[in-house]
This record gives structure tokens, sequence and C-alpha cells, in this order.
């Protein structure tokens, strides 16, 4: 099972330019306390546990930490499709199985479906466990990574109404007021109706200024150093589901205790 980005930012790629020159200003990583240059190979992550010391961490050390949790997506329980609220949702992926794992991935797309429900699981991502919700769209299952609760803003810190329509000097003749323009104006969902027009609006007075000559010319900067990217997550979806079924039939039964969790499964992260 691979795990791809449900994401396509509507972004300007754009490039920082010294207004004295219009050269491009470039970011260095350099060390603070010589001013030399450092090049990657020579960069590591560390962990400040106290004002200037560290402990270094490798991408072993990542997966060292919870074997299983780099491995694999664990589905923990079904919730509603409902109970989810909106403030929770993060970043979208699409999940897509490999040949083996295709009669998994519908087995657990139609059950989904048919029962209204969403899978919550845990994952780990580059090198953050993140809870998730797994939800089927259409033919494909997506897997919606989640805020955790602790990551939303109590919301009693905000000075908002009260719901007391009275107090507020709301009455009942503009409540139907207002529900019978939004009964007007009720329509299906289709999102390929709405643009960002922003985005048009600048690509267009970008465009104005090319065909008037109102442009710099910018001297091609020499290739900076990439850090590599992150190669894509891979879970083995079938072998998930049948582990999930196997503990909780193991723990129904009498006399038998659930494994942990912290048995290995599923292929690594391709």
């Amino acid at each position: 099972m691979s795990l791809y980005s449900a994401e396509n930012p509507n972004s300007f790629d754009l490039t920082m330019l010294d207004s004295r020159s219009m050269k491009p200003v470039g970011f260095k990583r350099y060390n603070k306390d010589t001013g030399e240059d450092v090049p990657w190979d020579d960069i590591v992550k560390g962990y400040e546990y106290e004002k200037g010391r560290y402990v270094v961490l490798t991408d072993q050390d990542f997966k060292r930490a919870n074997v299983e949790a780099t491995q694999t997506v664990e589905i923990v329980n079904f919730v509603g499709q409902g109970a989810i609220s909106p403030l929770y949702f993060d970043t979208p992926y699409y999940l897509a199985p490999d040949k083996r794992g295709q009669k998994g991935y519908v087995l657990l797309r139609e059950t989904l479906r048919q029962t209204d429900k969403i899978a919550v699981a845990h994952v780990v991502i580059r090198t953050r466990q993140h809870v998730a919700a797994l939800l089927p769209v259409g033919n494909v299952i997506v897997m919606n990574t989640l805020r955790y609760a602790g990551e939303l803003r109590p919301v009693d810190e905000l000075e908002v109404p009260p719901r007391d329509l009275k107090t507020m000097g709301v009455n009942a003749r503009e409540i139907d007021m207002a529900r019978r323009l939004v009964e007007e104006m009720s329509e299906d969902w289709k999102p390929n109706a709405y643009r960002d027009t922003y985005h048009e609006d600048l690509l267009a007075l970008i465009d104005k200024r090319v065909q008037a000559g109102q442009t710099e010319a910018v001297e091609e900067p020499a290739i900076e150093e990439q850090e590599p990217p992150s190669k894509g997550e891979v879970i083995d979806l079938m072998a998930l589901l049948k582990r999930s079924v196997e503990i909780k039939g193991k723990a129904g039964k009498p006399g038998t205790q659930s494994r942990s969790r912290g048995r290995k499964s599923g292929p690594s992260a391709a």
C-alpha cells in the first residue's frame, strides 16, 4: 500500500531578489559559531535537552524508537461518518494498493462505505506520529491526518456572542428570513465551480507587465545542494486488517489477553 499526497497547492514560485542589484538572494547553511558554510553531509539533527546541550538523533534512531509505528498504519477503532469535527482534519493523502493488497483494499473500502464508518488509525510520517481518519471517497481510500485535541485552541479563550437570541436582539422573523435565504441559495456541492480568482488575477498582472516590458533580467544563481526528498510511506493494509481482527478476536475470548501492538508487521517504507 502506497501513500500519496492529495494536495496540489495553488501557489507561486517566487524568487527573493536584492532590490539594489536585482540579484537572487540565497539561504546559507552556516555554522553560527564560526560563520563557515556547512555541507548537507555534515548536518545532523539534535534535540536541545538543556541550554546549549544536545542529543544527536539519526534516521535510524527515529525508526528504532518504535519499529512498528514507522512501518504500518494501525487501525485503532471506528467512528461514525459525522463524529469527527472539521476542526481536526489536517492533511489528506490518497492510499493506493499494490497488486497483492488489492483484495484487502476493496474489503476495507466497501466495509467503511456500507457501515458509514471512518477508521481511526495511528501512522508515522517522517518523524512524527499522527492520528488519522481513513474514509472512502469514490474508489479511493483517503487517509486524512488529524490534529490532536491539544493542538486546538480552547474556544473559551475567544469572546463570542452567546446563543441567547433575545440578549443579542435577534428575533424570530429575522431567523425565518435568514433560513429562507439559505434554502434559496442551497444547491449540490460542485467543487469545480469554485476558482482561485486571486491567483488568476495575479497571473494576469504578471503577464501584463511582461507584455509591457516591465521585467528584470536575473542571472541564474549557482545550484545549491538540495536536501534529499523523503521516500514515500508504504503500508500493508491486508496484514493490518488480519492483525486487527486477530487482536480483537483474542481480546474477546475468556482467559486470553490482547497482544501488545509492538509486533512488527507490514513492509518497511520504500
